[in-house]
């Protein structure tokens, strides 16, 4: 057997990704910090029931399951950190008031989500819990700008959408679990003859404004006129009304600020998660969204403490393949030595800042992450830094 091998779509981080991965990390989680959010660190094995709690079936079919043999009960290997999160806000933190938490840690799926080649992500995120106004979902989004312009990517597309778009849609009436994951299925694909099939056995008040979601997308000021009283207009009930609104104020900020800006009502991928405002991050050069987020203000409801709640997250072994920052750290080359001299001012430039790679003589450094332009050079009994 090659030990070498490691599972399908599993790889290991090489030096240079590696780099560039672990300082975007650092970045973001400055940025965070300044903005007065909480670094937390949630371990990677939970007990099932409460990692998949309130995520629906999406994250149940990504997750990993064994049994722990201490307890006798299974366990899961986390496919998001989110719910994670929001169970330390509400059992752990128990504040009262606006709480602010981010998070980088490695997350697993059973098959690599679409438009990933790797089951593997080291997820960054941010989240705002205790506030219900649509002032915490703009810092949400615009803390996500500033985390992809810190990486060097300055075009990015906002997609919006609402949960309560759906919610309002079909008010009372119930859906099986098979019905639910079809209408999704159809909705989010925009399949208008399955969505047609999906929705016949409904009553017309709730089977037409559904398919008119399919059309319902586009420049935000087009999409809310046509959801309000165009030819696609959707019921008029609070539900809707505030979801309208609250993507309207939304957009309306953003815009002026210079975001591109779409709505697509039909985008409702995590609508059995989200509760508001959703939206999705797209860059040049990746088919899927870069990061996604959005409102879920009842995922802490199972662990005793409904909160409103905002955030995102995003893959940063993606954003580092997108990220345009790939400089190499300048580097000094000094010799091997038990010269006491050369061994303090080694140690001092380090204090400094500085990387300083001790060689034999006649030894080339061979990595990669370093460009070697210096060089400790004796002069007299001391110590000099010269270009090579």
């Amino acid at each position: 057997m090659n030990r070498w091998l490691l599972p399908e779509d599993i790889a290991d981080v090489l030096p240079a990704r590696a780099r560039k991965i672990e300082e975007l990390r650092r970045r973001a989680l400055d940025l965070y910090q300044s903005y007065g959010y909480e670094l937390v660190s949630p371990p990677l094995l939970e007990f099932l029931d409460s990692l998949l709690t309130g995520t629906g079936s999406d994250l149940n079919l990504q997750t990993f399951k064994l049994v722990d043999q201490l307890s006798g009960r299974t366990l899961g290997l986390r496919a998001d950190i989110t719910p994670q999160v929001a169970r330390i806000d509400a059992h752990l933190l128990n504040r009262e008031g606006i709480t602010r938490l981010c998070y980088a840690g490695s997350v697993a799926h059973v098959r690599a989500p679409a438009g990933s080649s790797s089951r593997e992500e080291l997820q960054l995120g941010a989240e705002i819990y205790g506030h219900a106004g649509w002032e915490a979902d703009l810092e949400a989004l615009s803390l996500l700008l500033q985390t992809l312009n810190s990486a060097g990517i300055q075009k990015v597309y906002l997609d919006l959408s609402h949960a309560g778009v759906l919610k309002g849609i079909l008010g009372e009436h119930a859906l099986t679990a098979s019905d639910t994951e079809a209408l999704y299925t159809y909705l989010q694909t925009k399949d208008r003859a399955g969505l047609s099939q999906c929705v016949a056995k409904m009553p017309p008040s709730i089977g037409k404004p559904l398919l008119a979601l399919i059309e319902l997308n586009g420049s935000c000021p087009e999409v809310l006129a046509n959801a309000r009283s165009g030819k696609h207009a959707l019921p008029n009930n609070p539900t809707i009304d505030q979801a309208l609104n609250d993507l309207a104020r939304l957009s309306e900020v953003l815009s002026s600020n210079g975001v591109e800006l779409s709505i697509d009502l039909a985008d409702l991928r995590g609508y059995q998660y989200h509760s508001g405002v959703m939206f999705a991050a797209y860059v040049d050069g990746l088919p899927q969204p870069i990061a996604r987020g959005g409102r879920y203000d009842y995922v802490g409801q199972a662990f005793g403490r409904s909160r409103p709640a905002t955030g995102f997250s995003l893959d940063l072994f993606t954003l580092a393949d997108l990220s345009t920052h790939n400089v190499k750290r300048s580097a000094i080359i000094a010799p091997w030595s038990d010269d006491p001299t050369l061994l303090a001012m080694i140690a001092d430039l380090r204090a400094q800042g500085e990387v300083v790679i001790q060689l034999r003589k006649g030894d080339q450094p061979s990595a990669e992450e370093f460009m070697c332009d210096r060089e400790l050079v004796k002069q007299g009994s001391g110590w000099q830094v010269q270009a090579k």
